[in-house]
Protein backbone atom coordinates (compact mmCIF):
# COMPACT_ATOMS: atom_id res chain seq x y z
CA UNK A 1 0.00 0.00 0.00
CA UNK A 2 3.09 2.03 0.81
CA UNK A 3 4.26 1.81 -2.52
CA UNK A 4 0.91 2.39 -4.27
CA UNK A 5 0.54 5.23 -2.55
CA UNK A 6 4.49 6.52 -3.03
CA UNK A 7 3.56 6.26 -7.06
CA UNK A 8 -0.26 8.22 -6.79
CA UNK A 9 2.28 11.05 -5.06
CA UNK A 10 4.98 10.82 -8.03
CA UNK A 11 2.26 10.74 -10.99
CA UNK A 12 0.24 13.48 -9.59
CA UNK A 13 3.42 15.65 -8.82
CA UNK A 14 4.23 15.25 -12.35
CA UNK A 15 1.19 15.20 -13.77
CA UNK A 16 1.28 18.85 -12.86
CA UNK A 17 4.16 19.93 -14.88
CA UNK A 18 3.57 17.54 -18.45
CA UNK A 19 1.64 20.67 -19.83
CA UNK A 20 4.00 23.27 -19.40
CA UNK A 21 7.07 20.82 -20.79
CA UNK A 22 5.04 19.77 -23.97
CA UNK A 23 4.19 23.59 -24.72
CA UNK A 24 7.92 24.71 -24.01
CA UNK A 25 9.58 21.71 -26.32
CA UNK A 26 6.86 22.87 -28.71
CA UNK A 27 8.13 26.07 -28.94
CA UNK A 28 12.04 26.00 -28.57
CA UNK A 29 11.38 22.57 -31.40
CA UNK A 30 9.94 25.33 -33.88
CA UNK A 31 12.87 28.11 -32.94
CA UNK A 32 15.53 25.40 -33.21
CA UNK A 33 13.42 24.39 -36.60
CA UNK A 34 15.25 27.45 -38.24
CA UNK A 35 19.15 26.12 -37.09
CA UNK A 36 18.67 22.70 -38.03
CA UNK A 37 20.54 22.63 -41.13
CA UNK A 38 23.55 23.92 -39.42
CA UNK A 39 22.96 20.86 -36.31
CA UNK A 40 22.69 18.25 -39.55
CA UNK A 41 25.82 20.04 -41.06
CA UNK A 42 27.71 19.88 -37.74
CA UNK A 43 27.19 15.89 -37.36
CA UNK A 44 27.93 15.42 -40.96
CA UNK A 45 31.03 17.21 -40.96
CA UNK A 46 31.71 15.13 -37.55
CA UNK A 47 31.30 12.05 -39.31
CA UNK A 48 32.37 13.13 -42.56
CA UNK A 49 29.63 11.25 -44.64
CA UNK A 50 27.74 12.68 -47.57
CA UNK A 51 23.82 12.47 -47.45
CA UNK A 52 20.87 11.99 -49.59
CA UNK A 53 17.13 11.95 -49.70
CA UNK A 54 14.78 9.47 -51.37
CA UNK A 55 11.17 11.05 -50.88
CA UNK A 56 9.91 14.55 -51.55
CA UNK A 57 9.10 15.10 -47.57
CA UNK A 58 12.69 13.27 -46.79
CA UNK A 59 14.79 16.71 -45.62
CA UNK A 60 11.68 18.52 -43.97
CA UNK A 61 11.58 15.75 -41.83
CA UNK A 62 14.81 15.79 -41.05
CA UNK A 63 14.82 18.92 -39.74
CA UNK A 64 11.82 18.67 -37.52
CA UNK A 65 13.70 15.59 -35.77
CA UNK A 66 16.94 17.59 -35.15
CA UNK A 67 15.64 20.51 -33.73
CA UNK A 68 12.82 18.01 -31.73
CA UNK A 69 16.67 16.29 -30.43
CA UNK A 70 18.27 20.15 -30.03
CA UNK A 71 14.87 21.12 -27.87
CA UNK A 72 14.64 18.06 -25.67
CA UNK A 73 18.90 18.12 -25.52
CA UNK A 74 18.87 21.78 -24.34
CA UNK A 75 15.50 21.62 -21.72
CA UNK A 76 17.45 18.11 -20.46
CA UNK A 77 17.77 20.51 -16.89
CA UNK A 78 14.30 21.20 -16.10
CA UNK A 79 12.87 17.98 -17.62
CA UNK A 80 15.44 16.42 -14.77
CA UNK A 81 14.25 18.94 -12.32
CA UNK A 82 10.47 18.12 -12.47
CA UNK A 83 11.33 14.04 -12.79
CA UNK A 84 13.64 14.66 -9.48
CA UNK A 85 11.02 17.28 -7.76
CA UNK A 86 8.61 14.30 -8.40
CA UNK A 87 10.46 11.28 -7.31
CA UNK A 88 11.93 12.54 -4.10
CA UNK A 89 8.39 14.19 -2.77
CA UNK A 90 7.19 10.89 -1.47
CA UNK A 91 10.02 10.43 -0.13
CA UNK A 92 10.86 14.27 1.71
CA UNK A 93 14.06 14.79 -1.02
CA UNK A 94 13.77 18.04 -0.72
CA UNK A 95 16.38 21.16 -0.90
CA UNK A 96 19.51 20.57 -1.26
CA UNK A 97 19.17 17.51 -1.79
CA UNK A 98 16.89 17.71 -4.57
CA UNK A 99 19.65 19.84 -6.18
CA UNK A 100 22.23 17.75 -5.86
CA UNK A 101 20.58 14.88 -8.12
CA UNK A 102 19.51 17.55 -10.36
CA UNK A 103 22.80 18.79 -11.03
CA UNK A 104 24.63 15.16 -10.61
CA UNK A 105 22.16 13.97 -13.39
CA UNK A 106 22.58 16.17 -15.81
CA UNK A 107 26.31 16.41 -15.94
CA UNK A 108 26.35 12.83 -16.25
CA UNK A 109 23.86 13.06 -19.00
CA UNK A 110 26.28 15.71 -21.05
CA UNK A 111 28.81 13.95 -20.00
CA UNK A 112 27.67 10.61 -21.79
CA UNK A 113 26.09 12.54 -24.53
CA UNK A 114 29.52 14.34 -25.59
CA UNK A 115 31.29 11.12 -24.69
CA UNK A 116 28.78 9.17 -27.70
CA UNK A 117 29.64 12.20 -29.74
CA UNK A 118 32.98 12.37 -29.44
CA UNK A 119 34.63 8.92 -29.27
CA UNK A 120 31.86 5.90 -29.70
CA UNK A 121 29.85 7.21 -32.93
CA UNK A 122 32.81 8.18 -35.05
CA UNK A 123 34.41 4.78 -33.89
CA UNK A 124 31.15 2.55 -34.81
CA UNK A 125 30.64 4.62 -38.61
CA UNK A 126 34.09 4.05 -39.28
CA UNK A 127 33.69 0.35 -38.81
CA UNK A 128 30.43 -0.28 -40.17
CA UNK A 129 31.58 1.77 -43.16
CA UNK A 130 34.29 -0.05 -43.53
CA UNK A 131 32.92 -2.80 -45.64
CA UNK A 132 31.94 -0.62 -48.67
CA UNK A 133 33.72 -1.69 -51.59
CA UNK A 134 34.42 -0.86 -55.22
CA UNK A 135 31.58 -2.50 -56.04
CA UNK A 136 29.56 -1.48 -52.91
CA UNK A 137 29.65 2.31 -52.10
CA UNK A 138 27.22 3.78 -49.10
CA UNK A 139 24.57 6.03 -49.94
CA UNK A 140 23.25 7.49 -46.54
CA UNK A 141 19.61 8.74 -46.62
CA UNK A 142 19.38 11.76 -44.40
CA UNK A 143 16.48 10.54 -41.98
CA UNK A 144 17.74 6.99 -41.33
CA UNK A 145 21.60 9.16 -40.34
CA UNK A 146 19.11 11.85 -37.84
CA UNK A 147 17.59 9.03 -36.41
CA UNK A 148 20.82 6.87 -35.95
CA UNK A 149 22.86 9.86 -34.88
CA UNK A 150 19.89 11.50 -32.24
CA UNK A 151 19.22 7.93 -31.08
CA UNK A 152 22.48 6.83 -30.16
CA UNK A 153 23.38 10.30 -27.96
CA UNK A 154 20.17 10.57 -26.09
CA UNK A 155 20.58 6.58 -24.57
CA UNK A 156 24.21 7.13 -24.37
CA UNK A 157 22.86 10.52 -22.16
CA UNK A 158 20.46 8.55 -20.42
CA UNK A 159 22.98 5.45 -19.26
CA UNK A 160 25.30 7.57 -18.24
CA UNK A 161 22.93 8.93 -15.17
CA UNK A 162 23.28 5.40 -13.62
CA UNK A 163 24.80 6.46 -10.31
CA UNK A 164 22.63 9.09 -9.69
CA UNK A 165 19.57 6.53 -9.58
CA UNK A 166 21.79 4.32 -7.49
CA UNK A 167 22.70 6.76 -4.63
CA UNK A 168 18.90 7.59 -5.02
CA UNK A 169 17.51 3.91 -4.25
CA UNK A 170 20.01 3.88 -1.22
CA UNK A 171 19.41 7.16 0.11
CA UNK A 172 15.56 6.25 -0.23
CA UNK A 173 15.53 2.59 1.40
CA UNK A 174 14.45 0.57 -2.01
CA UNK A 175 18.21 -0.86 -2.54
CA UNK A 176 21.10 -1.37 -0.66
CA UNK A 177 24.61 -0.67 -1.33
CA UNK A 178 25.24 -4.28 0.01
CA UNK A 179 22.60 -5.25 -2.75
CA UNK A 180 24.51 -4.19 -5.60
CA UNK A 181 27.77 -5.14 -4.30
CA UNK A 182 26.68 -8.27 -3.89
CA UNK A 183 24.97 -8.57 -7.55
CA UNK A 184 27.78 -7.03 -9.80
CA UNK A 185 27.80 -10.41 -11.94
CA UNK A 186 24.49 -9.60 -12.77
CA UNK A 187 25.89 -6.12 -13.28
CA UNK A 188 28.23 -6.96 -15.37
CA UNK A 189 25.76 -9.41 -17.55
CA UNK A 190 23.36 -6.56 -17.85
CA UNK A 191 25.30 -3.90 -19.17
CA UNK A 192 27.39 -6.73 -21.29
CA UNK A 193 23.64 -6.99 -22.79
CA UNK A 194 22.77 -3.16 -22.45
CA UNK A 195 26.00 -2.26 -24.69
CA UNK A 196 25.41 -5.15 -27.43
CA UNK A 197 21.52 -3.65 -28.09
CA UNK A 198 22.99 0.00 -27.86
CA UNK A 199 26.12 0.42 -29.60
CA UNK A 200 26.74 1.22 -33.90
CA UNK A 201 28.37 -1.98 -34.25
CA UNK A 202 28.60 -5.38 -32.78
CA UNK A 203 32.32 -6.29 -32.23
CA UNK A 204 33.98 -6.08 -28.51
CA UNK A 205 35.81 -2.78 -28.97
CA UNK A 206 32.93 -0.38 -29.65
CA UNK A 207 31.03 -2.44 -27.36
CA UNK A 208 33.64 -1.82 -24.79
CA UNK A 209 33.75 1.66 -25.55
CA UNK A 210 30.61 1.59 -24.03
CA UNK A 211 30.20 -1.05 -21.50
CA UNK A 212 33.46 0.33 -19.28
CA UNK A 213 32.64 3.30 -18.85
CA UNK A 214 29.33 2.15 -17.44
CA UNK A 215 30.21 -0.41 -15.11
CA UNK A 216 32.95 2.20 -13.75
CA UNK A 217 30.28 4.07 -13.26
CA UNK A 218 28.26 1.58 -11.77
CA UNK A 219 31.22 0.88 -9.27
CA UNK A 220 30.78 4.70 -8.93
CA UNK A 221 27.26 4.45 -7.38
CA UNK A 222 28.18 1.75 -4.97
CA UNK A 223 31.26 4.24 -4.17
CA UNK A 224 29.22 7.10 -3.65
CA UNK A 225 26.78 5.47 -1.30
CA UNK A 226 29.45 4.06 1.03
CA UNK A 227 30.65 7.39 1.74
CA UNK A 228 26.97 9.31 1.41
CA UNK A 229 24.42 6.53 2.37
CA UNK A 230 24.45 4.75 6.06
CA UNK A 231 23.59 1.80 5.95
CA UNK A 232 21.55 0.69 9.06
CA UNK A 233 23.07 -3.04 8.84
CA UNK A 234 26.79 -1.49 9.51
CA UNK A 235 25.72 0.15 12.47
CA UNK A 236 26.82 -1.52 15.64
CA UNK A 237 24.16 -3.54 17.83
CA UNK A 238 21.80 -1.20 19.65
CA UNK A 239 22.26 2.01 18.03
CA UNK A 240 20.07 3.54 15.12
CA UNK A 241 21.29 6.92 12.38
CA UNK A 242 18.06 7.69 13.92
CA UNK A 243 17.29 10.28 16.95
CA UNK A 244 14.97 8.77 19.78
CA UNK A 245 11.82 10.03 19.61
Amino acid sequence: MSKYNNLIIFLSELRKSVRLLGITLMILTVALFFLSTGLITVFQEHLREKLYFFSVAGPFLAHVKVAFFGALYTLMPLFMYVLWKALGKPFGVTGRKLFWFVLATCLLFYGGTLFCYLVTLPFGVKFLLSYQSENMKAVISIGRFVNFVTIFILAFGVIFELPVFMVFSAQVGMISRKVFEKNRRFAVLGIAILAALLTPTPDAFNMALMGVPLYLLYEAGILVIRLLVTDPNDLPAGKSDTPPS
